[in-house]
């Protein structure tokens, strides 16, 4: 891309949505903690979008900080590497937040680790050039992308080497990066983007050119100014635009993020790529700088420990398949007023009570409620309001789907189009009926999968 002046776009929005409290003073204003290394990590063989990653190690191998453990099942799938030096254990069953069981690798720390600053430096920090990568080959970036094991690090977890792969059928024009972050309490991209800018827009820079796409923006709420300045001064001089968008939920999802910012609708059912764009995560960005410019995999990401039931809330820099209790016990455990622990945030994450579960590349936080906090009203009949509806980022109509689900009526749920739901949660955040209607769409999806599969 030719060098010109930064662009800032303003004020896009997207139809429909909700504006829940944003909670996210308890931890945007904390520097990102490097965790020390635990005696022991999980990694989970199914922690993507895709098929499960097959072992290449076995019980007893001796592994170094990147080493591949397992390789990609298939074109869409990412291999997985050693968050940490050690000895590989025994394969176990791990149940992660969601409920699903899965196969995991434990790997037991052993010998010299890389820790504290030299690890952030390592992951995030230092210095990150521009230079060249106009001229870096599409395929040997895509090529590492996927050799890296990179994927969605928004909480989608799709293998992100499939997004970049060029397709002459659907050519990709813009990248969209996204930093919107609007699940409520949640603070690891903001983070990202104030500490590492440059990686954020040189990882930006890597997927265009792998794309093949001319324009790039950093999509950013309005409620993150400094984000918004640090970004644009990182980008100053390479083309990219910042469009500073207005703070609604789920602003952060790609579909509402593309009609926000490019006034382009996807299909429902469709992706981005059918109106020429792809999306990726500003973490996602810097994890693939990290991967192309420094020759280094995916082994660590950045989860915030948030929410007035946790002692201190921290924004840290962890390994992949550390345990979910260490994450707390790191943060000071938990407070005498904590009644619910969530894997990422309180609208689109997974209560669960396991702390033993390891977080994988898809977990974004651990967002600890109050009583206060989940306090709500006993589940009583649909009064038809129609607020769900008007709610709907999707156009779709909640209610409906939820019913029918609840009623096991597979045909049904399918012509109300449940598949394009994406569990956004703004429907069950305005109920004033309590229907749980998320988590009856979630049960009719896994009905409509069952169906296909007799």
């Amino acid at each position: 891309m030719a060098a010109t002046q930064t662009q800032t776009l303003k004020n896009g929005t997207f139809p429909h949505g909700v504006h829940p409290p944003e909670h996210k003073e308890f931890s945007e204003d904390i520097p990102i903690e490097v965790v020390p290394t635990p005696s022991k990590v999980m990694l989970p063989l199914l922690q993507h979008v895709g098929a499960p990653s097959v072992p290449v190690v076995k019980a007893k191998d001796v592994v170094a900080l990147g080493d591949m453990i397992s390789k990609g099942g298939g074109f869409v799938s990412a291999p997985l590497h050693a968050p940490i030096a050690g000895k590989v254990l025994k394969t176990a069953v791990s149940t992660l937040p969601n409920a699903r069981h899965v196969q995991v690798i434990p790997i037991k720390a052993d010998g010299e680790q890389l820790e504290g600053q030299a690890l952030f430096d390592d992951v995030l920090g230092g210095e990150w050039s521009y230079e060249g990568i106009d001229q870096r080959d599409p395929q040997e970036i895509t090529d590492t992308i996927a050799a890296c094991g990179i994927v969605g690090l928004g909480g989608a977890a799709f293998p992100t080497h499939v997004k970049y792969t060029r397709n002459d059928e659907k050519p990709v024009d813009t990248v969209l990066i996204n930093g919107c972050e609007c699940e409520p309490f949640l603070t690891p991209d903001y983070r990202v983007m104030l500490e590492a800018p440059r990686a954020v827009v040189a990882g930006a820079l890597l997927v265009a050119r792998a794309a093949g796409a001319e324009t790039i923006i950093i999509g950013v709420e309005n409620n993150k100014p400094r984000a918004v300045e640090v970004l644009k001064q990182a980008a100053a001089g390479t083309g990219v635009q910042i469009a500073v968008l207005k703070t609604k939920y789920p602003q952060g999802s790609e579909k509402q993020l593309i009609t926000a910012v490019l006034k382009r609708e996807t299909p429902l059912g469709g992706l981005p790529l059918d109106v020429g764009v792809a999306v990726s995560n500003v973490g996602t960005a810097a994890a693939i700088a990290r991967a192309v410019l420094r020759g280094k995999p995916l082994t660590h990401r950045v989860v915030s420990v948030t929410g007035a039931g946790i002692r201190e809330p921290k924004n840290l820099l962890a390994p992949i398949g550390i345990s979910y209790q260490e994450l707390v016990d790191f943060c000071g455990g938990l407070n005498a007023s904590a009644a619910r622990i969530v894997s990422g945030g309180p609208m689109m994450g997974f209560a669960f009570a396991n702390l033993d579960a390891p977080i994988t590349k898809g977990t974004s936080g651990v967002t600890v409620l109050t009583a206060k906090d989940v306090r709500k009203a006993e589940e009583t009949a649909c009064i038809r309001c129609g607020r769900c509806v008007d709610a709907c980022p999707m156009g779709l109509v909640p209610t409906k789907i939820a019913l029918a689900s609840r009623a096991q009526d597979v045909d049904l749920t399918q012509r109300y189009h449940i598949m394009g739901c994406f569990e956004c949660g703004c429907c069950t955040y305005i109920c004033p009926a309590s229907i749980p209607l998320v988590q009856l769409i979630r049960t009719g999806k896994a009905q409509v999968i069952a169906s296909q599969r007799k």
